[in-house]
């Protein structure tokens, strides 16, 4: 793996947003209006229901930590349909960069990315609401590396199955997300699930995440426990996606579908 090639490909995707507004625009739009419609949902949920006062940390929390596991995907998928769009994709691969650094160089971006949205989110949260996320300390660390970790795993398997089913796919990009979403306990407890639905939650690791995040909020206690299924299931997650992965891309360069859909 070449640092070189892979900070390359990270430069490639980033000097598409110099001279275009709109992805400008994509990075802060989606983030702000979140922030500004939820917060005031939240402040008025608040008012009227005295016996829950933390509302503001329950939801605003967990409204940021799901953007940033969403941009994390997103940093993956919609990168590389940039590249698909723009049948870039032959270009890159008959050079000497590799799959596996062109992977790396869009993680790299898409950390970008998850960065200047928890930068965005953060202070609008502290200026319209007074809600300080950093409070959690080392903790909302260790609970972005798992949700940063499984939505990169989600936009990796989500990429292979595009390049190998072509653009009929390419809504996955956005829609993957969200399939976690309702098992990942972003706004609810899991035990306010249906029986069933408790049960795929015990696999997703975003539910133990939101689960840890809001006993800080609630308590100030930090759940080792929680922490650690989470990465281990993560850890799982990568092992059978980057497997699948090299399944799907041999298939790929088996049929030629590189040369139909990025040529």
């Amino acid at each position: 793996m070449s640092l070189r090639r892979i900070f390359g490909i990270f430069l490639a995707q980033l000097f598409l947003y110099r001279r275009s507004l709109t992805r400008v625009l994509e990075i802060f739009y989606w983030p702000t209006l979140d922030i500004l419609l939820w917060g005031f949902i939240t402040l008025y949920l608040q008012r009227y229901s005295a016996s829950m006062p933390k509302f503001i940390g329950f939801f605003l929390g967990a409204l940021i930590f799901w953007d940033l596991f969403f941009r994390a995907q997103q940093g993956i998928t919609v990168s590389f349909l940039e590249d698909m769009w723009a049948r870039n994709l032959i270009n890159i691969f008959v050079s000497p960069i590799s799959m596996g650094e062109y992977l790396a160089g869009l993680l790299l971006l898409s950390f970008f990315k998850v960065s200047i949205s928890l930068a965005v989110m953060s202070l609008l949260a502290y200026l319209f609401y007074g809600f300080n996320i950093f409070k959690m300390g080392i903790y909302l660390y260790l609970f972005l590396f798992n949700l940063i970790i499984m939505g990169w795993a989600v936009g990796i398997f989500t990429l292979g199955i595009i390049l190998r089913f072509g653009q009929e796919v390419e809504i996955l990009a956005w829609a993957v997300a969200f399939l976690f979403m309702p098992f990942s306990a972003v706004f609810y407890p899991v035990s306010v699930l249906p029986r069933f639905m408790q049960i795929i939650a015990k696999f997703v690791p975003a539910s133990y995440v939101f689960e840890g995040m809001r006993e800080v909020v609630e308590k100030g206690v930090f759940s080792w426990d929680l922490f650690f299924y989470s990465l281990s299931l993560n850890i799982f997650y990568w092992i059978l996606t980057i497997v699948v992965f090299k399944l799907l891309f041999k298939k790929v360069l088996k049929k030629g579908i590189i040369t139909k859909i990025g040529g």
